[in-house]
């Protein structure tokens, strides 16, 4: 064999292991791929399913809050009629604590009434007593 021949069959040798390199790792991928494509199908039907799934809870949620809407449209006269209470009751109070001043007012002017008409009496029944022993 020549040099010609020997670094010809050196370079046919390195050329199928390149060859055998590059169509392992072809193979590789391939198989790679199918499984990226694989993947991705099921995360597809997973997401069908998840996006079917959250559908159907914005359905209920929706059906809840009518349901809610309406209970509160409902109760709102109720709590109208608490804050009108709330509002009479806080005038009342106030009417009382009016009159209980003015009911005050009036004892003590009727104590000191009654205090001038007991000096009174005791004075008058001090004269009759005096007159009658005249």
């Amino acid at each position: 064999m020549t040099a010609g021949q020997v670094a010809g069959l050196i370079a046919a040798i390195a050329f199928l292991i390149l060859v055998l390199f590059i169509g392992v790792f072809l193979m590789k991928m391939v198989r790679t791929l199918g499984e990226v494509n694989k993947s991705v199908k099921t995360m597809t039907e997973d997401l069908d399913v998840i996006s079917k799934h959250a559908e159907d809870i914005l359905a209920n949620a929706n059906t809840l809050l009518d349901d809610v809407n309406h209970k509160v449209a409902t109760i709102d006269p109720v709590f109208k009629a608490a804050a009108d209470l709330g509002t009479s009751v806080s005038e009342l109070n106030s009417a009382t604590h009016d009159l209980t001043g003015k009911v005050k007012s009036t004892a003590k002017k009727t104590a000191k009434t009654s205090v001038f008409t007991k000096v009174g009496e005791m004075a008058f029944k001090a004269y009759r007593g005096r007159k009658n022993k005249i």
